[in-house]
């Protein structure tokens, strides 16, 4: 079940009503929130769920066993097989087939012939989500950060929470988990709150990110036969297509939770308005990179080390975040490039003399183009099917003899002003938690005349509400799969 979806419409208020009349009893709301989470995972396919049932079970079974051994040498034992077996579920349905076939290709690079044989597995959507949620899990309790649970409803509610479950935020267990163990109060300040994000982040997905999936989609049909000028839009239009899609779905998910009375992450701040790549991913899908940092850089040694190592943890890192996304070569590829910029970032940090003055705006807004500009470039990775088709698209970019064939793409003009229109929102909201939000005063910050402060009046916000609901209903682009639920 997609949020974008009908049964989605009818399947959100029948739970949010059951669940409060369920107020005063904790347990059972959590029992409601497994069986709506199977069911909403279930729409897509059944067979989903034994995976993650298994996940869930075996993350459970370890916790206790974790808490109950004092010995560290056994504790580290369980904690590893409930690592291994979840990695080992990942591997095979998303890893395996892509890792046989390179296998094979490289064998024939040096005259040997062996067909390994791939497996006919359908990618269970979410999977790398909800195993990385189980991993941090069993990696708290072992690190004594975190007791075990023994509510395995409530555990069960925690791994499949259905706002979050198929794209994240990809919720830690520390900041999750003891939010199921607790009672839960229906706030309307909440709900409101949390309506107004989900109405931005339906925006984003359905009118931004859909319209310029549209003239994407046409442009990487034949690259070959597009202009210079088509080709840098169709790059400019994947940039706001991906944010649109996975940002509208996070801003989704976290306003469905508040629903509940459930607080989850902040997994986007105004990523493209950083002024480095190091900056662009402390803003860019927080929940996977700080997962990553707590995880993987920081146990491999993190700033700790000579500078030597520390490129080589940057870099095994994004070359890992590079894997999660996708079983492919562009993805890996993808990974590596930005680790590399982030380990030149650093290198020339370390080069340039401290300056103890401000940057000024002009500098800052030209770090912010570079960084804006090399951004776009890695998406072309990103998007592109191969490498081969990644070389292609950048050559046809940089043939100059096309530059100025503006060629007709009518749709591209549509998602362009909404383009512009999502940029203008985020840069004036850019200090808030997320667009639409009227609870912070903007007196402090900005003029008596500024965007946000005429919207705190209630004839002007409820005018912008009802434009919004009108564009979602009569501009709304054909709809498109949230990218992120392949991941």
């Amino acid at each position: 079940m997609s949020f974008t979806s009908l049964q989605f419409l009818f399947f959100l208020p029948v739970v949010f009503a059951i669940y409060w009349t369920l107020q005063r009893h904790l347990r059972w709301q959590n029992l409601l929130l497994v069986v709506a989470s199977y069911v909403f995972y279930g729409w897509w396919d059944a067979r989903f769920l034994l995976l993650i049932a298994l996940t869930t079970g075996a993350s459970y079974l370890s916790g206790l066993l974790i808490e109950h051994f004092e010995g560290d040498g056994r504790r580290r034992l369980v904690a590893a097989a409930n690592i291994v077996l979840n990695l080992g579920i990942l591997a095979l349905f998303k890893y395996y087939n892509f890792f046989a076939d390179s296998l094979s290709e490289l064998l024939r690079t040096v005259g040997l012939h062996a067909d390994l044989p791939t497996l006919r597995l359908i990618l269970p959507i979410g999977i790398s989500f909800y195993t990385f949620q189980a991993l941090s899990y069993t990696i708290d309790v072992l690190r004594r950060q975190l007791p075990a649970t023994r509510d395995a409803v409530a555990f069960f509610a925690y791994i499949a929470f259905f706002p979050q479950l198929v794209a994240g935020p990809i919720e830690r267990a520390t900041h999750l988990l003891p939010q199921m163990l607790q009672p839960r109060h229906f706030s309307d300040r909440h709900a409101v709150d949390g309506l107004r994000q989900m109405l931005w982040g339906f925006f984003k997905k359905m009118v931004v990110a859909d319209s310029c999936a549209l003239a994407v989609d046409i442009i990487w049909q034949s690259p070959s036969e597009q202009s210079a000028l088509v080709l840098a839009l169709g790059a400019l239009l994947f940039t706001v297509q991906i944010y649109g899609d996975f940002s509208g779905y996070s801003d989704i998910a976290v306003g469905c939770a508040r629903l509940f009375g459930i607080d989850l992450m902040q997994n986007f701040r105004t990523p493209y308005f950083a002024t480095s790549i190091a900056d662009f991913w402390r803003r860019w899908h927080i929940s996977l990179m700080t997962w990553l940092r707590d995880y993987v850089y920081i146990p491999l040694g993190g700033n700790r080390c000579s500078p030597l190592r520390q490129y080589a943890n940057t870099l095994t890192t994004f070359l890992l975040s590079g894997l999660w996304h996708g079983a492919a070569w562009t993805f890996v590829c993808w990974g590596l490039y930005h680790g590399v910029l982030v380990c030149v970032e650093k290198g020339l940090r370390n080069l340039r003399p401290r300056s103890s003055g401000r940057n000024s705006h002009f500098s800052l807004f030209t770090l912010s183009l570079l960084t804006f500009l090399l951004v776009n470039i890695g998406w072309l990775l990103f998007r592109a099917p191969d490498l081969a088709a990644f070389a292609a698209y950048c050559r046809g970019l940089c043939d100059l003899s096309s530059l100025f064939a503006f060629g007709t793409l009518t749709m591209g003009k549509q998602a362009v002003l909404w383009s512009i229109a999502l940029f203008a929102v985020e840069w004036l909201q850019r200090s808030r938690p997320h667009a639409l939000d009227f609870s912070q005063s903007c007196g402090r910050h900005y003029g008596s005349l500024h965007p946000f402060n005429l919207l705190r009046h209630r004839p002007v916000r409820w005018a912008v509400y009802y434009a919004l609901i009108l564009i979602l209903l009569f501009c709304h682009a054909d709809q498109h799969t949230f990218i992120y639920f392949q991941f």
